[in-house]
């Protein structure tokens, strides 16, 4: 086979395509000016092509586009981020992976973020760690903005944050005491519609499995919870509340050392988030060999998808994480772009919904 060969600066070109153009061969370094000439654009138009939000037209964009595959280039993030100051990179912190509900949360903001045209940097606190740590470690980085999952965050290290320049959005959460961009779900309106389900179904005594102490997550659930069961004339003596961790290992160990024998169970239990209401199934069906929702009502919170299998059918309440994702970073871009905060809710809270399923039964 015969190869026309010839020299377009620093590359080697061989076999023509389709239309008659040359193809590269043996490429090094293809960069944003070598686009630029075959698209025949500037190369700030090449730039714009691949910087998310920026203006240039579909047509222009298509023929950029196509110039690049055609040469195989990857735009240089780490060059790019020189010239505008920005790396298109955004921190996610994630406090708690053991739990099902935040692997969703962060396989949820990672597909947003991409198809915005950022990449994401992943950062986890282990159990009894300060996120102020993470934090720390996500400053070590250029990034453009940070999204907090865990649970608390101290003053100081939310300063850090804010004289780099870096936005901070609190997801599914709050912290006393520090100004931030929050989104969440209503945990204590939904904490409040679970109490009054179980209280319809004919629950009239109750367990709480208690998440993080440190959390406004299950603080704000079990408040809910047990403001609901008073106002409908339940006595506090009839809520029991058991510190479990938010785990599952927790929640077992706590249902073990309440519960050794079926005869104190309640009428219902509360997880504050489905892993902890599916260890109390399971004790209550493999250590007691009582039924749900015949011998007592189990119910959760989150509506993460193992609750749901044919195993458990956890009635729970589930948190719409699409749309929090989506309404988190819109607050992130507000930041980004200095919108003035006067000028946007900076707490917005999305209500949770109710799912039956085989734990409770429908009044």
């Amino acid at each position: 086979m015969r190869f026309d060969i010839a020299h377009l600066g620093l590359f080697t070109y061989s076999n023509r395509d389709e239309a008659g153009e040359l193809m590269p061969r043996n490429k090094t370094t293809v960069t944003s000016h070598d686009v630029a000439r075959l698209a025949g654009v500037s190369q700030a138009s090449v730039s714009r092509a691949f910087t998310p939000g920026s203006s240039l037209s579909p047509e222009k964009r298509e023929k950029i586009l196509k110039a690049a595959d055609q040469l195989d280039y990857i735009p240089n993030s780490i060059a790019s981020s020189l010239n505008t100051a920005r790396t298109n990179t955004v921190a996610l912190v994630i406090g708690d992976i053991d739990n099902p509900f935040y692997v969703r949360v962060q396989r949820a903001f990672m597909t947003a973020l991409q198809n915005r045209g950022y990449q994401t940097l992943t950062f986890t606190v282990e159990p009894e760690a300060s996120p102020d740590e993470a934090i720390r470690r996500v400053l070590r980085f250029r990034v453009d903005g940070i999204i907090l999952t865990a649970a608390q965050l101290s003053t100081r290290t939310a300063s850090l944050c804010e004289d780099r320049g870096i936005p901070l959005v609190l997801f599914n959460r709050y912290i006393p005491g520090l100004e931030l961009p929050v989104v969440r779900c209503d945990n204590f309106g939904g904490g409040k519609l679970m109490g009054q389900t179980l209280y319809a179904a004919g629950a009239r005594t109750f367990s709480v499995l208690k998440g993080d102490p440190l959390g406004t997550t299950s603080k704000d659930r079990v408040e809910g919870f047990q403001m609901s069961l008073l106002e409908q004339g339940i006595r506090s003596e009839a809520i029991e509340t058991l510190e479990a961790g938010s785990t599952y290992d927790g929640a077992f160990a706590a249902m073990e050392a309440r519960y050794p024998s079926a005869e104190d169970l309640p009428d219902a239990i509360f997880g504050v988030n489905d892993i902890m209401a599916m260890a109390a199934c399971d004790w209550i069906r493999h250590r007691l060999g009582k039924a749900i929702p015949a011998d007592v009502l189990v119910a959760g919170f989150d509506n993460i998808p193992e609750g749901g299998r044919i195993a458990y059918g956890l009635t729970t309440l589930e948190q719409p994480i699409d749309a929090m994702v989506t309404e988190a970073l819109e607050l992130l871009d507000d930041e980004l772009n200095e919108e003035p905060r006067s000028s946007i809710p900076t707490e917005r809270i999305v209500p949770s919904s109710l799912v039956w399923r085989d734990t409770v039964p429908r009044p």
